[in-house]
């Protein structure tokens, strides 16, 4: 997936952030704070093409119900599209 804004992700103190860079910074202030399933999905944005296809890679990496993940996700990508982040 398109990121359309230039975002880091950082860890600090064990808690996962987004912090906004370049021309980003103007248009967000503040840093976004993401749980550590929403951090494994932004790493593997560029990658994937589709929600199904991070949850299918989550589905690997943490022992929850498919529903969980797949609420989680759609959550996270609909934040991420109303901010305009993709």
């Amino acid at each position: 997936m398109k990121i359309k804004k230039e975002l880091i992700h950082r860890e600090i103190a064990g808690d996962h952030i987004l912090v906004p860079i370049g021309k980003t910074v103007s248009e967000f202030s503040g840093l976004f704070p993401m749980t550590e399933s929403s951090a494994e999905i932004w790493d593997m944005l560029p990658e994937i093409e589709s929600e199904q296809e991070a949850v299918e890679r989550l589905l690997d990496i943490y022992d929850v119900p498919r529903e969980t993940l797949e609420k989680d996700v759609k959550e996270f990508f609909s934040k991420l599209r109303e901010y305009g982040i993709i």
